[in-house]
This record gives structure tokens, sequence and C-alpha cells, in this order.
């Protein structure tokens, strides 16, 4: 049985909208001596990710205690220092990814941005001027649960107004597709712009 055409389209935020320059970090970590790879195998440890991508604890509180964890090395005050040069950058928006998604809501197709995020995301959405550009804003933190979880998905689907068999999810992930589809919405793994020929013929646009 085919499936029914998708009528929203569900979008990640950090690798598809959002790209993230790895030279910012280095070059933080450089001069602060600190040990390649270090900020983000930090900040990406599960143990300081998941409380802060379901709310439990504030951007704020995430990032003090990844400079807690390079006080050892490089002292309080230069950890500090550090982690808050590296927080200035906020990243870049695909500016291809970002015509698209303006383009399928001109077209009439509700448009979510579907992340597990922060209480920075509001504010990460005002300063690159995307405050107006989504139907619905699903954040983990918000919503207490993060991706791949069903329950995320229900919640997004819900904000969007629209059922599970008619969104489209799009992400970078292996693990949010497999999530998505489970919980009954089509979902297709991005690999880069080359992929928006295909969501465009998926929602006929």
């Amino acid at each position: 049985m085919s499936r029914e055409r998708a009528t929203a389209l569900l979008v990640d935020f950090d690798g598809v909208l959002r790209r993230w320059d790895p030279a910012v970090a280095a070059g933080v970590e450089r001069e602060y001596g600190l040990t390649e790879g270090v900020l983000g195998e930090i900040a990406m440890s599960w143990g300081l990710l998941q409380p802060v991508l379901t709310g439990q604890v504030s951007h704020a509180q995430w990032m003090a205690s990844v400079a807690d964890a390079l006080t050892p090395s490089v002292g309080a005050e230069r950890a500090r220092a550090a982690v808050e040069q590296w927080q200035r950058y906020r990243g870049e928006i695909d500016l291809e990814v970002l015509a698209f998604v303006r383009q399928v809501r001109e077209a009439g197709v509700r448009v979510g941005l579907g992340t597990n995020a922060t209480d920075q995301l509001d504010a990460d959405l005002a300063a690159l001027g995307l405050t107006d550009d989504f139907d619905a804003v699903v954040n983990s933190s918000v919503v207490g649960v993060n991706k791949p979880a069903k329950e995320y998905f229900q919640a997004a689907c819900t904000a969007l107004e629209t059922s599970p068999s008619r969104v489209l999810f799009v992400d970078d992930e292996d693990r949010s597709i497999s999530g998505a589809r489970v919980a009954g919405l089509s979902a297709h793994r991005w690999t880069g712009p080359g992929d928006l020929r295909y969501l465009r013929a998926a929602l006929a646009f």
C-alpha cells in the first residue's frame, strides 16, 4: 500500500539547516592550550548532554559543566574564558536549505523545526534571522524528551497539527530517521543539498 502524500515538513536544525565550522572550536583549543577536539568531546558526552537536551538543566549550566571539566587542565579562569569564546559562535545557516524551507511554506506546506536543542534555541533563531520561518518549533528541551523517542515525534506532529502519516521528516542521523519511522512519519536521511530535488518531489512541490 502506498503512503499518503506528505502535507507537512519537519526539518532538523543542526546538520541540515545549520552548519558548524570545526575550525572555530579548533582555534579556541589552540589558543587556550587545550587538546584538539576536547570541547566537543566533553560537551557531547551523554552524561552532560542528555540532561540539557531534555530541559533538566539550562544551556548555561551545561557550559559551566564543560568549563569545570577543563579546569584541571588550564585552571578555572582560562577554562571559563575558553568556553565563553567558543560559545560566541552560533553556527551558519545553509542558505540553499533555508530558501527551500521558505518556498515550501509559501506553497502552503506547514513546516516545523524538529531539533534536539537547549534553552538557547530561541536566542539562536533570533540571532540567525529565523524567528518567522517555521509554523512550529519542536525543541526537545521544551518537550522533555529527545529524538529518536516516539514521544518526541508525537509531540512534533501535534505541534504541526498533522497526522504522522502526512509528515515528512528530514534529519542527518540514522537513529532519528529510524525513530521517526517507528512513530509513523515518512523520513529522509539528509546527505546534502542534492537531496532537495527528492524532497520537492515528495512534497509535490
